[in-house]
């Protein structure tokens, strides 16, 4: 695959669920396939990734560096991209190492990706000039990517996520990690249009902040037409529980469509709590973003198991 071919996103489906809470409370929900765009860079990361990598590339890196929890979906995506596209590929990965290495941290090294770990308290300064210093002098010349793939040319990317949408809508949601591909929708947004992200970490809020500077840096007039969600983190990052796995369940019998605990499952199961509390007027039109990621079902089954049992 030439880089040159991720400039033409691929076309996904957009499918109408249909089930009892929709109908009684009159809405209409629609979910978007991002999960179909790419086996690999799936996702809301192929979006992304985009223009981060012909940046790169017309600029003449070699390396792409970035970072990353043991889980990250960003972190397999960019590993893929790396391996497809012809790159190297450094990921930073908070916290310790443990062996043997998880699925998704076994895809990225099997991917070519060069895995190094910063503990917790340095990984909370990975921005710091001393640590990036630190990185340049061990790996030499590379391209940086930030954590969760969240800047000016991902937003630039995530625009065009809404052209991909032949549906009008009254809202539109994702699950936010790093706030790139809400800032991104959110950019592209009619006046009567709202999105809503849904915080996967717990202590969310802090998006608000990382949203507001991608859209100033985008330039983008946005006043109203956004709100992050921070009450189904459900504990935190990629802590799940019982009534979010029998809602992810529940879903793929009604709709066939399967969804993951730690982004998209945790969307899902606020857009139905909003919907019961009629957050939503009657006959909105709601589009949900799946947003792939599906790797990290692999790295969840020992505690869904858990659950289940």
């Amino acid at each position: 695959m030439l880089l040159d071919e991720i400039k033409n996103n691929p076309s996904t489906p957009l499918q109408k669920i249909e089930d009892p809470i929709t109908r009684k409370f009159g809405v209409n929900l629609f979910i978007k396939r991002l999960d179909l765009v790419h086996p690999e860079i799936s996702g809301n990361k192929w979006f992304k990734l985009k223009y981060n990598l012909l940046e790169a590339r017309a600029k003449r890196f070699e390396t792409l560096l970035t970072f990353g929890g043991a889980y990250s979906n960003h972190i397999y995506a960019t590993a893929a991209a790396g391996n497809i596209f012809g790159f190297n590929t450094i990921g930073i990965i908070r916290g310790e190492e443990h062996l043997p290495l998880n699925p998704t941290l076994h895809f990225a090294s099997e991917s070519g990706m060069e895995i190094y770990y910063l503990d917790r308290s340095n990984y909370r300064m990975k921005n710091s000039e001393n640590i990036l210093a630190q990185l340049k002098n061990k790996f030499g010349r590379f391209y940086l990517i930030p954590e969760g793939g969240s800047n000016k040319l991902a937003v630039k990317g995530c625009r065009e996520i809404i052209t991909e949408i032949d549906q009008s809508f009254d809202y539109i949601c994702t699950a936010s990690g790093t706030g790139g591909t809400l800032a991104g929708i959110v950019s592209a947004l009619s006046s009567d249009q709202k999105a809503l992200g849904f915080s996967v970490l717990k202590g969310g809020d802090f998006l608000n902040e990382n949203i507001s500077k991608l859209l100033n840096e985008s330039n983008s007039d946005t006043e109203g037409k956004w709100k992050i969600i921070t009450d189904f983190h459900f504990g935190g990052y990629a802590i799940i529980t019982t009534k979010l796995i029998e809602l992810i369940r529940d879903f793929e019998k009604k709709s066939g469509i399967t969804l993951e605990p730690i982004y998209s499952g945790k969307m899902m199961y606020g857009i139905y709590d909003l919907i019961r509390k009629n957050y939503f007027p009657k006959a909105s039109n709601i589009i949900a973003l799946h947003n792939g990621g599906m790797q990290g079902l692999k790295g969840m089954e020992g505690k869904i198991k858990l659950l289940e049992n």
